[in-house]
């Protein structure tokens, strides 16, 4: 696969950051703890899907005390159209029992803190970073990791390795950039029919079109 230039590294950069410089996750959250709970749960599912689970979840347990008291069948029933539910009701006890008990019902935030958290990796950390402080950190789910291969921003085979990349070759404005690359990849530069010739603004710059198959 060919790969992205210097000078067109930049130009993406500056390109994304220009169109996206004010977006934020679409993801439904009114405090930072709710926020760690639906990044949690938009592993493996739709921000869609999750949106419409989490409110009768911030009602039935608004704070992480009330969570880490929960019974994981009512936190089951809950999570029942997420997917792999069960792992995640388990380990959103888990999480707020840990915030309860170590860091007196706070979400930590700081990353080698968070990802202690039961459900909480090295991406949901980020994500949570990103979105709730505007930390300087890059998060790579299915959107980032298959724009940064068209895009020919990265040629590697794994998410963490294209989170690495993708720090070394931008350096700054990576919560825009991420942001950025998750919208364009879940509305523009989609897996299947991507909008390459009506809304894609960064077509010459595309290394793959159709080639590209998603891991």
């Amino acid at each position: 696969m060919k790969k992205a230039t210097k000078k067109e590294v930049e130009i993406i950069k500056t390109a994304f950051v220009a169109r996206y410089e004010d977006a934020v996750t679409e993801l439904t959250y009114k405090n930072v703890y709710e926020l760690t709970i639906a990044v949690a749960l938009s592993a493996q599912c739709t921000d869609k899907r999750v949106n419409l689970i989490t409110p009768a979840l911030f009602n039935a347990y608004p704070t992480p005390y009330d969570l880490a008291k929960a019974d994981i069948k009512d936190v089951k029933n809950l999570l029942q159209t997420c997917s792999f539910f069960n792992n995640k009701a388990i380990n959103l006890i888990d999480m707020a029992k840990r915030v309860v008990n170590v860091y007196h019902g706070e979400i930590p935030l700081d990353e080698k803190e968070l990802i202690t958290l039961a459900g909480v990796g090295q991406k949901t950390a980020h994500v949570v970073l990103i979105e709730h402080a505007g930390a300087n950190l890059m998060a790579v789910d299915t959107h980032v990791f298959r724009v940064s291969h068209r895009l020919g921003l990265s040629d590697d085979l794994t998410p963490s390795a294209t989170e690495e990349t993708l720090v070394k070759k931008f350096k700054t404005n990576l919560h825009q950039l991420h942001q950025g690359m998750v919208l364009f990849g879940r509305y523009i530069c989609t897996a299947r029919n991507p909008k390459c010739e009506d809304e894609c603004f960064l077509r010459e710059y595309c290394k793959t079109k159709e080639s590209f198959k998603p891991r």
